[in-house]
């Protein structure tokens, strides 16, 4: 009878490796069988047989197959060949047929962390006029390359460790300093805590101050990034009335659940662009008073403020411990920085830094040793004194652009500063649709519907200006005003 002889690919020996091999060829063998690739029953080689077909001594194969025998895998009788055992598979499992494994799903905690509330495609979208993205043209690439440098050099630095993990102590003066002078937030450094990202942040935040059914108050329409940590905590989230003024909390009825957290932009609202004036900054705080609530304040694009006086940060004019402030270098310098800030209350420096160590959400050491150095010889003051101009001036040709082409069909105001502007249509409009239309045309704009909470949603668009050039605001425009008809619903 003719020997079987194994398919090409079953048995492959690493004779370099530290596996002996006759442990190579019990493993194979074993994982053939699972595999479904040696049926029960199936004969296989004499050890001789094997031992000349894989050129290796056959008391390498005897050894092999006294292990299989061993296991049950193979049965061996006194002048037969050895074959795989027919028992070898549970009652009712097809012979060959491998089980199946069973594959890992999400927890509910992890569906909702998993949850993309800003919609497909957001995440790998690109091209011209998107929200968020910065004037990398601008960017001083040759100082901060020789601030990279510099951090290079820290090779022997403890902070190469797993010491300071809430953030290099250089970076955290020269932002205590750089948020005094120019946001009226007085903090000692240590009460700046370093973070990757914003969304970094928010979770951490959402994770430690709140618990799943806790009520949030988030401006409507708000940051979808906050949406996101916020449903993710489990929390209760309530819509905040936003306006040309900004959020409006004199307007909410606090009942029986008053918030635990109250999240607003002031500075700049997103995604309306407005600022919040001191009457409702002051009852925003009144009110977190009143419920014991703690409000997350998202600075957001406050170094670019185009026109006025800049308005004091609700930090300056809180009472200790009622306000985390937040903050971070995408905008002003760029998001693969990966570099924001929370200031936080000195009761809460030790168990947030230990709850950062938890997580993982530390921001890269020599990053910050080269922003550290970036701010203190004045090349980050000088860098936003150059794109606030520039930014200035590329929103006001957007606006122009968008008015020229559009007329009264759309309100879009001159921005006091941002990196985008909000624009609105005066008719029904599909604007998700249209974004997604826009999008295909390489132009990654975003839909103002989406960032609404409740069942009234204004539609419009969110376009951004800072990275734009003239000519991209002039194919942008040319082209949404090509498109509109045909999103048109009413």
């Amino acid at each position: 009878m003719t020997e079987p002889v194994f398919p090409e690919g079953i048995l492959t020996l690493n004779r370099s490796g530290d596996v002996p091999l006759p442990e190579q060829i019990y493993r194979g063998l074993r994982e053939a069988v699972r595999a479904g690739l040696l049926r029960p029953g199936t004969r296989l080689p004499s050890t001789r047989r094997l031992a000349s077909t894989l050129e290796v001594a056959r008391n390498t194969v005897n050894t092999a197959y006294e292990l299989l025998q061993a296991e049950g895998v193979i049965s061996v009788r006194t002048g037969a060949a050895p074959r795989i055992a027919e028992d070898l598979f549970p009652e009712g499992l097809p012979a060959g047929t491998p089980e199946p494994p069973a594959q890992p799903g999400l927890s509910k905690r992890g569906q909702r962390l998993a949850v993309n509330l800003r919609g497909d495609g957001w995440a790998t979208r690109h091209g011209a006029l998107q929200p968020g993205a910065p004037a990398l043209d601008c960017f001083p690439y040759e100082e901060w390359a020789r601030c990279l440098r510099r951090a290079a050099r820290l090779e022997r630095s403890a902070d190469l460790q797993y010491r300071n993990y809430a953030g290099v102590p250089a970076l955290k003066l020269q932002l205590a300093r750089h948020l005094a002078a120019e946001r009226g937030v007085r903090a000692e450094p240590e009460q700046v805590l370093i973070i990757s990202s914003m969304q970094a942040g928010l979770s951490l935040l959402s994770q430690a101050l709140g618990d799943p059914g806790d009520e949030v108050w988030l401006e409507d329409p708000g940051y979808l990034g906050a949406r996101t940590a916020f449903h993710a905590a489990g929390f209760r989230i309530r819509p905040l009335p936003t306006d040309g003024q900004g959020a409006d909390a004199g307007s909410m009825c606090i009942g029986d659940n008053p918030p635990k957290l109250i999240y607003v932009t002031p500075s700049h609202q997103y995604p309306l662009g407005v600022r919040m004036p001191l009457a409702r900054r002051l009852a925003l705080l009144e009110a977190a008073r009143t419920t014991g609530a703690v409000v997350l304040e998202d600075d957001y694009d406050s170094e670019f403020l185009f026109s006025g006086r800049p308005v004091a940060a609700l930090y300056g004019l809180a009472g200790e411990g009622q306000v985390i402030y937040l903050g971070t270098f995408s905008k002003s310098l760029m998001p693969g920085l990966r570099i924001a800030f929370c200031v936080v209350p000195a009761a809460l420096i030790a168990p947030l830094t230990q709850l950062m160590r938890n997580m993982g959400c530390a921001a890269n050491v020599q990053a910050q040793a080269a922003l550290a150095s970036f701010m203190d010889g004045g090349a980050y003051q000088k860098h936003l004194k150059l794109i606030r101009e520039v930014y200035r001036e590329r929103g006001m040709m957007l606006v122009e652009a968008l008015k020229r082409r559009l007329g009264n069909r759309i309100e879009v105001e001159p921005p006091a500063g941002n990196v985008q502007v909000a624009l609105t249509f005066r008719e029904p409009v599909d604007d998700v649709a249209l974004a997604q239309e826009m999008h295909k045309a390489g132009f990654a704009v975003s839909a103002l519907s989406g960032c609404y909470l409740g069942a009234v949603k204004t539609p419009g668009l969110i376009i951004g200006f800072a990275g734009a050039s003239a000519a991209q605001v002039g194919e942008g425009v040319e082209v949404l005003g090509t498109l509109l008809d045909r999103f048109v619903t009413g």
